[in-house]
């Protein structure tokens, strides 16, 4: 029952946007899920360069993530005290590490590869809900960590797909 109000919450959160142009299909949720992954990788390796990982972090936000359209839902896999990223500021926080304490920058751990596996992906007139599995491989390592999402999706005005809802856990374990 729980698990019910929570997706109905989620899917309820994503619907209440305002900017939403156009259907989303199957493919464009592929095509952000590859693009998230690419962006994460290539964070990482910005900041091995010891270039300007910041400002990659944020194209990546601004890009991918509804937060100028609107409300954007982001709980990240490794936050605990503060679990819930409401602005642009704290998911750059998430990933690149700064204004929030527990932030050690998810993104510059740095990974050599993001891939999504076993995924089920609800489509409506106007948005989409990917629920799965994600793998995250760490640079120099061949072990993949398995991590739980959900993501919600909508289209912006011009028609790009953005992230409004961003849950990621790592699987329960006995």
């Amino acid at each position: 029952m729980k698990k019910r109000i929570i997706t109905v919450a989620m899917v309820a959160a994503m619907c209440s946007t305002s900017a939403l142009a156009g259907s989303i299909t199957k493919k464009d949720v592929h095509d952000a899920q590859e693009a998230w992954g690419n962006g994460i990788v290539a964070i990482g390796e910005v900041y091995q360069e010891k270039g300007d990982y910041n400002k990659k972090a944020s194209e990546h936000i601004k890009e991918l993530y509804a937060y100028e359209q609107g409300e954007v839902l982001f709980k990240p896999t490794l936050a605990s005290d503060d679990q819930f990223r409401e602005s642009f500021d704290e998911a750059l926080s998430y990933f690149v590490g700064g204004k929030i304490k527990e932030d050690g920058g998810f993104a510059i751990k740095p990974w050599s590869k993001v891939r999504f596996g076993d995924q089920q992906i609800v489509t409506d007139s106007d948005s989409a809900v990917a629920m799965g599995n994600y793998y995250f491989t760490p640079v120099g390592e061949s072990d993949e960590t398995k991590v739980e999402y959900t993501f919600g999706y909508i289209k912006d005005e011009d028609g790009n797909v953005r992230i409004n809802v961003h849950h990621s856990s790592l699987p329960y374990s006995k």
